[in-house]
């Protein structure tokens, strides 16, 4: 079964690295499933272990700036972004170095790479371990992620899994995935560092990704799902629904609900993306077959969580 380690233990876990073994490993946004990025064997556990398609490429988590100059290729405007987000919740998508020992599985045979330094332990971790860690959310593929060590625990309990039992995820959502071309700033997977924040450090207004094929993690159409089907935008929900709520209530929706978790009472939308995962699983756990999802704005990070929602709900 798996079992959880003190956030003290570094060096249990980094062990279990060195052996080609995956940890599950907090981060401000979820729990990833680490591996060593450049063990082909190692980041195969991984892809295992989730049963996550091989096309799908994953992030190479790094403990820094330093670091990270030596597997992708790094344009002024990239590290101006590395300079004002790292540590932080933001994913570079940058050309892979030809040098790079990433190993192609990560990359999924693009020519570029994803690269990002997390907030919390992880940064010590991954200097100390020397390598960068493959590192996507701790959860079967296509689940809801996890932004809680009993949550990666529950998940993988059929296995030898060793988790470091760190606090709950601060941020509750995968990062912001940008990609740099030239002078254009595309968002392939919106997150907590929005376009906002990115047009103030930059003097670039970002645009979103038109395209049709997976660059990036996390753009997977059908991703982030509960078993009961999700429905979004929800304004008049019957009597006895499941509701994923989303600021104040009437007592009256309260009574009428059968079971109810609001992601933020006062409609704050920091507190609701770290809230959304695990009032899924909350939600999930109770058996209903539907799932009812009230409006979140499109403002801000609002956009991100409905991202997430949307490709909750999508077909399976």
């Amino acid at each position: 079964m798996a079992v959880k380690v003190s956030p003290d233990d570094i060096r249990t876990a980094i062990a279990e690295l060195a052996s080609g073994k995956c940890i599950g490993l907090p981060t401000e946004t979820v729990y990833g499933l680490a591996a060593d990025a450049t063990n082909g064997d190692a980041v195969a556990r991984i892809f295992e272990m989730k049963g996550r398609p091989r096309f799908n490429p994953l992030i190479a988590h790094v403990s820094g700036l330093e670091m990270a100059m030596t597997h992708g290729n790094f344009d002024p405007l990239s590290i101006r972004l590395a300079e004002v987000f790292w540590p932080g919740p933001l994913t570079l998508i940058l050309p892979v170095r030809q040098n790079s020992p990433v190993h192609p599985l990560v990359t999924a045979g693009l020519s570029t790479i994803g690269l990002r330094c997390p907030q919390g332990l992880s940064p010590k971790l991954i200097d100390m371990f020397g390598k960068p860690l493959a590192a996507p959310s701790a959860n079967r593929s296509g689940r809801i992620s996890p932004t809680r060590a009993d949550h990666v625990t529950e998940e993988f309990a059929d296995t030898d899994l060793v988790v470091i039992d760190g606090p709950a995820c601060d941020t509750g959502i995968e990062s912001t995935i940008a990609k740099v071309e030239e002078e254009t700033i595309t968002i392939l997977r919106p997150g907590s560092v929005t376009s906002q924040m990115i047009r103030a450090a930059t003097g670039i207004e970002p645009v979103p990704y038109r395209g049709e094929g997976i660059e990036a993690p996390g753009m997977m159409k059908s991703h982030y799902a509960p078993d009961a089907v999700l429905l979004t935008n929800q304004t008049n929900s019957p009597d006895g629904a499941c509701i994923l709520a989303f600021g104040p209530q009437s007592a009256e929706t309260a009574k009428r609900a059968k079971h109810i978790f609001n992601l933020s009472e006062a409609g704050d939308l920091r507190e609701a993306a770290a809230n959304l995962y695990h009032g899924l699983k909350l939600l999930d756990a109770t058996g209903a077959p539907q799932i009812h999802a009230q409006p979140v704005p499109e403002t801000g990070l609002g956009s991100a969580i409905n991202d997430r929602l949307s490709r909750a709900a999508a077909p399976r």
